[in-house]
């Protein structure tokens, strides 16, 4: 018997996640409720989507009764943690969990989570590249395309999951314990959500703190808050890092276990078995350093479960990179677009410009402001970028902190500032659609971003 059956559930928010977790619960035998701010005509697609289901709705508001009524409550990635429902619900001892942890506590096989700031997409990516080529069923999914919990609602037939795992998804987790935890980097983000830093990385700290002593830890080595995360967990502990080993010295090389990056050979090497393995990155389709970093990441989770050397060289020479990440579209008159709608954060954005080190570059930046500080992007703004075009709610707040560095214009919509870029590029530069910022302030997601930057350069 379910352990949901006949149980009042409550899930807070109604998105992607929310649907899925609630189809779920309610053919688990649960009483299920879904509550969100937004009315039903804003939520339509949603709803459609549980109408074989016996699901009710709360729109328009959080009504209290709900909660005070529920023994469960399911909080969806995108609902904070500090509306007053669900701090009321705290401290009446309510339990309150997300779906990752539901999903985790009825999973059959190992585990892969990959979490950090910025590259979770494009190293979850070529982590499912690396088992699908090895001929290792995996599946692929959780901050990125599908719920983990649908695939615990199917049959599980997969040997291993792959999922990709937001602060949000990790802000309460208690059930999950995964067998690699992969943390690529970590930089400002949310801050609109967070009280501040500490907060923001005590979320990510959440699946540090889930893994144990048989855990593989995959961490960077050029990120030094990476690197106490290595001194704090009892899991062991593989690094990457753009360094040589040999060149830090003492206990590190000595017992080093992990993969470092050679620019001078471009070669990746990988001591993560004890016997040496060197894969060349001179065929890598994918621009900036930064994805070496992602391409290291992978490597160690890959080489700990199994993947041999031979399909991760096939992998590194095959692999296209990830829709709207660092994404070129179209040359057109010698003028190179590239769609990253996926730079939702100063630090990816940071990443994007110093992927390009020759070409003149026009920046499309701006949309919903996450809080972010904008004024450490002025360096490489004036060093790649001769023009910024501006948009969005943040647009302001941008040229504020960056438009005395580069030409720059603020336009009222989106197709303004994709065609003016046009305008002003010469033959040799990239346009780049780099935000910065989240894209609810126009768009539902950074794919539909994405998507429709790419309609406007194929019409041009």
């Amino acid at each position: 018997m379910s352990k949901f059956k006949g149980k009042n559930v409550l899930v807070v928010g109604i998105g992607r996640t929310g649907v899925s977790i609630g189809r779920y619960l309610s053919k688990s035998g649960a009483k299920v409720t879904l509550t969100d701010m937004k009315q039903r005509n804003e939520l339509n697609e949603y709803v459609r989507d549980l109408q074989d289901c016996k699901v009710e709705f709360d729109f328009g508001k959080h009504s209290p009764h709900l909660f005070e009524q529920a023994d469960l409550i399911v909080v969806s990635p995108g609902v904070p943690l500090n509306i007053k429902p669900i701090e009321e619900a705290r401290l009446q001892g309510k339990a309150l969990v997300t779906e990752v942890d539901i999903a985790a506590s009825l999973l059959k096989v190992p585990l892969i989570g990959v979490t950090g700031t910025n590259g979770k997409t494009t190293t979850t990516t070529l982590l499912g590249e690396m088992f699908k080529t090895e001929g290792k069923r995996a599946f692929v999914g959780g901050n990125i395309g599908t719920p983990l919990i649908d695939f615990i609602s199917g049959d599980q037939n997969a040997d291993y999951a792959i999922a990709e795992l937001s602060s949000f998804q990790l802000d309460l987790i208690e059930k999950l314990v995964p067998a690699v935890a992969v943390f690529t980097n970590i930089s400002e983000d949310h801050m609109d959500r967070y009280s501040g830093m500490d907060a923001y990385i005590s979320a990510k700290k959440k699946l540090l703190q889930a893994c144990d002593r048989n855990t593989y830890v995959v961490l960077n080595y050029d990120d030094p808050l990476l690197v106490r995360f290595g001194a704090e967990t009892s899991g062991r502990v593989i690094w990457f890092t753009k360094k040589d080993p040999m060149n830090i010295g003492g206990d590190f090389a000595e017992s080093f276990c992990g993969v470092y990056y050679d620019s001078e050979s471009n070669k990746i090497y990988d001591k993560v078995t004890g016997q040496e393995e060197v894969y060349d990155v001179s065929m890598l389709r994918l621009f900036g350093d930064h994805n070496k970093e992602n391409l290291m990441a992978a490597i160690c989770a890959a080489r700990m479960m199994g993947i041999g050397p031979k399909t991760i060289q096939s992998v590194i020479q095959s692999f296209p990179g990830v829709p709207h990440r660092l994404e070129l579209i179209r040359r057109k008159n010698g003028v190179f677009f590239i769609n990253d709608s996926k730079a939702t954060n100063v630090g990816s954005l940071e990443k994007s410009l110093l992927a390009f080190k020759k070409n003149p570059m026009i920046l499309i930046a701006g949309g919903k402001d996450k809080d972010a500080d904008f004024t450490r992007l002025a360096p490489l703004v004036e060093k790649r970028c001769h023009t910024l075009i501006l948009v969005g709610e943040s647009k302001e707040k941008l040229n504020r902190a960056i438009g005395d560095f580069a030409e720059t214009y603020l336009m009222g919509t989106f197709e303004e500032a994709v065609l003016l870029a046009y305008q002003k590029s010469r033959s040799g530069d990239i346009i780049m659609l780099s935000p910065g910022c989240a894209s609810f302030d126009m768009f539902r997601n950074y794919e539909e971003r994405g998507d429709y930057f790419k309609q406007i350069v194929s019409q041009l």
